[in-house]
């Protein structure tokens, strides 16, 4: 299950805070605030797909994520590889490297951790 634009953006704001009240998640977003109940109501729709959680507080919900920012983040890009790259990492990457504004120092640096995992895989 996916995150809309919105809802991601509110789970952004949970993974750096970790654990946080409404009050504690409106703080994180910037001027114009959203109304707590549009926060509110995206927050029902995050529990509702198991991306957060609560636990009751003094009549008080402390919100926390249920998943990890790098799980999210590892499915979303496993997804965009199968869908766009005919799932495989290769495609990917060599779009990555020829497509984006990488420099040499970058490129470099991608090489050293292919290098290492791939001594990982030797092993």
């Amino acid at each position: 299950m996916q995150l809309s634009n919105s809802e991601e953006q509110l789970m952004q704001y949970l993974w750096s805070i970790k654990k946080g009240f409404m009050k504690d998640l409106l703080e994180c977003f910037p001027e114009p605030k959203p109304a707590s109940t549009t926060v509110a109501t995206l927050l029902k729709r995050m529990i509702d797909k198991k991306f957060v959680g609560y636990k009751t507080i003094a009549n008080n919900r402390e919100y926390v994520p249920l998943v990890s920012k790098d799980d999210y983040f590892s499915k979303h890009v496993n997804g965009l590889i199968k869908n766009f790259f005919n799932d495989s990492a290769s495609q990917f990457a060599s779009f990555f490297t020829t497509q984006t504004d990488l420099s040499a120092s970058e490129l470099q640096e991608l090489q050293q951790i292919i290098d290492v995992q791939l001594k990982k895989k030797q092993q």
